[in-house]
């Protein structure tokens, strides 16, 4: 991007006497005024600190939600129905579908990449398609718009005004970084785990250890489907 692609960071030691501390120091760097729809003056040197001072905290905002990442129960048992935006219905959010998950890691990417106004749906498009591996006629600004809507609907994403701009609420973000921990750190590998790794062993006699292994996957296969977690 003309304007810089994120805040810059730079981390520096200060040497104490018995122990060593840590600052950590973030800025902006403006690269392109146009970007932030000024010229470069001296006269526009206050507007252009305005908006660096936005874009500085939204970054910080950014970096704490997804520190502090987190989804409640109701908003999780909320995700899948489907909802209203304005007096259109949608659908819900079903993360069993690769494409609402290329969608969500999408965003979240767009929210880090600083875009001093937001991102649009084409914008979208274009971060999603690498990640589900479609080209821009599968995967498109109308899907992308449509799959907008759907995130509207659970107020994880919000327009910006009048405008068919877009970014995320705070709560939507801390939400969709859990949605993605959660899947890859926990979910993933008990689904791996569940699975049935070993040849079966036909006529032999199982061991006891080997009986009560293969209760506890059941068990654990039926209550991933019964959330929603497996297909």
């Amino acid at each position: 991007m003309g304007f810089l692609g994120a805040a810059t960071s730079a981390i520096s030691c200060i040497a104490r006497t018995n122990h060593c501390e840590r600052v950590l120091r973030i800025e902006v760097v403006v690269h392109n005024t146009q970007e932030l729809q000024c010229v470069r003056s001296l006269e526009k040197f206050p507007q252009i600190a305005l908006q660096a001072k936005v874009i500085l905290e939204r970054f910080m905002d950014a970096l704490s939600c997804i520190d502090q990442c987190f989804i409640s129960d109701s908003m999780l048992e909320q995700l899948l129905p489907p909802s209203w935006v304005g007096k259109t219905k949608v659908g819900g959010i079903d993360l069993n579908k690769p494409r609402m998950r290329s969608v969500i890691e999408a965003v979240i990417a767009l929210c880090l990449s600083l875009s001093p106004h937001g991102f649009t749906a084409s914008e979208l498009a274009r971060q999603v398609r690498p990640l589900s591996n479609q080209g821009e006629s599968e995967y498109g600004a109308r899907c992308a718009a449509y799959d907008l809507k759907k995130l509207r609907g659970k107020n994880i994403v919000r327009r910006i005004g009048q405008t068919r701009r877009y970014q995320s609420t705070s709560s939507g973000l801390k939400a969709m970084v859990a949605l993605v921990v959660l899947r890859n750190k926990a979910i993933k590998p008990l689904l791996a785990a569940a699975q049935d790794l070993r040849a079966s062993r036909g006529a032999q006699d199982p061991r006891a250890l080997d009986r009560h292994y293969d209760t506890i996957r059941t068990a654990m296969q039926a209550v991933f489907q019964e959330l929603g977690l497996a297909a």
